[in-house]
């Protein structure tokens, strides 16, 4: 078998090809080292859509690419989520003025809208005020809808806010639009 490969190597007389044979034929002493798992991605969960009727809200401000919208101050975070689902259903199929919202201003957005919703009208103005702001240097709002985006104009993405600074993601905002 040395035979074989002396000549083969001689034949060709290709030095990196050689010991590429050499290699091949005789392999390594050396033992594999296992490859190092593979990290996974975390799952990512949503919580369920809640089942709670959603609670009245008023349209507080507009401007061409936000609309500030309020509820009552008493409304739970379930009840802000229901309204955060209540304009994704409209977003879905078009009927925000069944909502008492203005559907053109929103098909006119331009590449996105954004909703604000608070809990009461004390902290409403805060987007919009000059000066001092009427609760402190914070964001105070409940929750937000985003639709629309630069990348993708069906962007779809809705944020229960909470006192603390964090946020939960209501639903796979990257999922495939269902209208």
């Amino acid at each position: 078998m040395y035979q074989t490969i002396k000549r083969h190597i001689e034949a060709r007389r290709d030095k990196p090809a050689a010991l590429c044979a050499l290699l091949l034929t005789f392999g390594c002493n050396s033992t594999p080292t296992p490859s190092a798992p593979k990290p996974t991605q975390p799952t990512l969960t949503y919580p369920a859509r809640p089942t709670t009727t959603p609670p009245p809200f008023k349209l507080f401000h507009t401007t061409p690419d936000s609309i500030t919208l309020t509820t009552t101050e008493q409304a739970t975070d379930d009840q802000i989520a229901a309204i955060v689902y209540q304009l994704h259903d409209a977003a879905q199929s078009h009927t925000f003025d069944a909502l008492h919202l203005p559907q053109k201003l929103i098909d006119a957005r331009s590449p996105y809208i954004w909703f604000h919703l608070y809990r009461g009208t004390k902290c409403a103005s805060e987007k919009y005020t000059q000066g001092k702001l009427p609760c402190g240097n914070a964001y105070h709002a409940a929750a937000d809808y985003t639709l629309g985006g630069f990348k993708n104009p069906n962007h779809d993405d809705g944020l229960l806010l909470h006192n603390n600074g964090q946020s939960t993601e209501l639903w796979n905002p990257d999922a495939p639009a269902t209208h």
